[in-house]
């Protein structure tokens, strides 16, 4: 049967495009911490008036992930030591909930696809590859929170994920933090397929403690090599 002509065409509106590819830019490092955004430079890339992108800067504003400047454009926010302590123990919080849930809820499916995807991420953890390991090690994290079963807790998930991400992005990794990631989660696959919700509860948790420390420490050195 053909769809009615009333029918609505989904596809993402021009302006949410565009806060997508900025706040990407901020997230992956394109654009850095206290940099001023160059406004002239991505209407040019998007092919797009300052208009519709000075609306999507006013929304990632709001999000915390750049700074208005009164008459002067935007630049990125920098994240502080005060931001990720608040950040992080909410996240933890969230995960471990979704852990727990996940592990009463989660499919056979969703199991085997948490299966595969730590594997590909392992996989890229052999062999170094540092983006195509955060781009599964994202998926992972969110996968778990899917298989939750709960809308509410996805929501509120989603409010705080991508400044976490951006806090995540920032911290170099390490060879010895790498290592002890992947541990982590090894862990974390193995609870899934107990399905042991309180293990997995505690290890999320443990999971985000550490990434906190990681980027507090690149935080630090940032504020370190500013001064120098």
């Amino acid at each position: 049967m053909d769809a009615s002509p009333r029918t609505p065409i989904d596809r993402p509106s021009l302006h949410d495009t565009i806060v997508d590819r900025v706040r990407t830019m901020v997230y992956d490092g394109d654009l850095r911490p206290g940099e001023k955004v160059p406004e002239r430079r991505l209407c040019e890339t998007l092919g797009i008036s300052r208009t519709p992108l000075r609306e999507a800067l006013k929304v990632l504003a709001s999000e915390g992930v750049l700074e208005l400047l009164p008459n002067r454009g935007a630049r990125v926010a920098r994240l502080t030591a005060e931001d990720v302590d608040e950040m992080f123990p909410v996240m933890g919080a969230l995960e471990a909930l979704a852990g727990e849930l996940a592990c009463a809820n989660a499919t056979e499916a969703d199991l085997a696809e948490l299966r595969a995807l730590h594997y590909q991420m392992a996989l890229h953890h052999t062999r170094g590859e540092r983006a195509e390991y955060f781009a599964l090690n994202q998926k992972i994290h969110e996968k778990i929170m899917g298989s939750a079963g709960n809308g509410l807790l996805v929501s509120l998930y989603e409010g705080l994920a991508g400044r976490i991400r951006r806090a995540r992005y920032i911290s170099s990794i390490t060879p010895d933090r790498w290592k002890q990631a992947m541990a982590e989660h090894e862990e974390i696959l193995a609870a899934l397929e107990a399905r042991d919700g309180r293990h997995l509860a505690l290890v999320l948790k443990d999971h985000l403690r550490n990434k906190c420390e990681a980027v507090k420490e690149a935080i630090r050195r940032g504020a370190e090599e500013d001064a120098a």
